[in-house]
């Protein structure tokens, strides 16, 4: 699949980058900059789906003429958004949280092209549980620095975060950060015009 346009990551993920990569699509990447504020009437999908629209509306409005795709993650559990740690003690407290317990992780993604005034948008959720884990192995976690920039303090993807798992229902790259089947039914669907198959 070729994209006939300028294609436009509005993100800072490396995962997000890489996942693109996985499936031959080229793009540059622009971080969006915006404030990610909680609104307290929006369900954490919603609010995860409006984050993407924002992120890509933030740079579909200075590239008109590309193909911006926004995307943002959220981790749910026992009624609380985990978002990024901001340190040793928030990543523990995560990690002990997600323990033996079953969340769901939401992400919302946004595609915008703003020279045709199209903006799509759709939220994937996947249930992940976590078997039982010991401090020593939140604290050995903790020490390789991964769980600081990614949203409920893990990476399914990670050479220690995936030992954690135990089950997922749902798809496993909705919770690495990119839903690439929803990505593409999206691409397939909604820009047939700019995308060579």
């Amino acid at each position: 699949m070729n994209i006939n346009t300028d294609f436009i990551l509005a993100s800072q993920s490396p995962r997000r980058r890489k996942l693109l990569r996985q499936i031959g699509i080229s793009f540059v990447h622009i971080p969006a900059n915006i404030v990610e504020t909680v609104e307290k009437s929006c369900t954490p999908s919603q609010l995860a789906e409006q984050l993407a629209i924002k992120k890509a509306s933030s740079v579909a409005s200075r590239k008109p003429n590309a193909l911006v795709l926004g995307a943002d993650t959220l981790v749910m559990s026992r009624g609380m958004i985990l978002g990024k740690p901001s340190g040793d003690l928030e990543a523990a407290d995560m990690l002990r949280q997600l323990s033996g317990a079953v969340h769901k992780v939401h992400t919302g993604i946004a595609l915008i092209h703003q020279a045709s005034e199209r903006i799509v948008s759709v939220v994937e959720s996947t249930d992940v549980t976590f078997g039982q884990i010991t401090e020593t192995e939140i604290s050995n976690y903790i020490k390789t620095g991964s769980p600081f920039d990614k949203a409920g303090a893990y990476g399914i993807q990670d050479d220690m975060g995936a030992l954690f798992i135990e089950h997922i229902n749902g798809d496993y790259y909705n919770v690495v950060g990119l839903p690439l089947r929803r990505l593409y039914v999206l691409l397939r669907e909604n820009f047939k015009d700019l995308i060579t198959f």
